[in-house]
């Protein structure tokens, strides 16, 4: 649905219901952004957490009451949940198990990321048809299981988060830029380009840039540089591929495989 460094969320559906990959909004957005989508929210069947940053749940505890809808993480991120505060009766919550978890006709399997949390990962959906969406933000490099997780998916939003000049000569803290630079961190421009021109080899065509910097990015920079990264291997963008920025507005738009 969206995905910033001010507030993420995906859903995955199909004709038996979806899936909801992070809170990092307001429950009352996060409903007004599934009715955008036309989501019955009766027909979610899990939300999934990728980590605990306030990005990522910010809605978390407001929108899993309100519908009683199940959560996973991982065991390190729901004791951070628990610490804070967000776990409630009025939800269950789970460790999302290793090798994954069949959910409303989908196989959703995590995969850890390196980030500076307690125990990041992102998410692997295979639909009923055969197909794969990846989710892989939030991390300041691209491991071999990260990479094996993804690799051959048919559509994956991958992280663009900075452009490296930008936060360099931004004004962020000196410590705050280290830690983006850094293998915990995230995924600059740059990174993204040469992570998505490895991914083409195993015939992944249809990429989604996330969790763009409000301060350290602008989408025609990260969709550019990805793009041109591309050309210069002769890939033809629209033939051999398809590339967008996912979208951080209010209303969101839908993405249909």
């Amino acid at each position: 649905m969206f995905s910033s460094s001010s507030g993420n969320s995906e859903y995955i559906g199909s004709a038996k219901g979806g899936i909801i990959i992070d809170v990092g909004v307001s429950a009352k957005r996060e409903n007004e952004a599934l009715s955008a989508l036309g989501v019955d929210i009766s027909s979610i069947g899990a939300v999934f957490i990728t980590h605990e940053h306030c990005d990522h749940i910010r809605g978390l505890r407001v929108f899993a009451g309100m519908h009683g809808l199940k959560v996973y993480a991982s065991e390190g991120t729901l004791a951070e949940l628990e610490k804070a505060g967000v776990l409630t009766d009025k939800f269950e919550a789970d460790v999302v198990p290793s090798e994954g978890i069949e959910i409303n006709g989908m196989f959703i399997k995590p995969f850890h990321t390196s980030h500076d949390a307690r125990e990041s990962v992102g998410y692997s959906v295979t639909t009923a048809d055969g197909k794969r969406i990846s989710v892989a933000t939030d991390t300041g490099t691209v491991t071999e299981e990260m990479f094996s997780s993804i690799y051959g998916s048919d559509l994956i939003m991958i992280e663009s988060n900075h452009d490296v000049g930008m936060l360099r000569n931004g004004n962020y803290p000196y410590l705050t830029k280290r830690r983006i630079l850094s293998d915990v961190g995230h995924l600059s421009n740059d990174a993204c380009a040469e992570t998505v021109k490895r991914l083409m080899e195993g015939g992944t065509k249809r990429y989604f840039l996330g969790h763009l910097s409000k301060e350290n990015n602008v989408p025609v920079l990260a969709y550019e540089t990805t793009r041109s990264c591309l050309t210069e291997v002769g890939a033809e963008e629209g033939c051999d591929y398809i590339l967008k920025v996912a979208p951080s507005c209010d209303i969101p738009k839908m993405t249909v495989l």
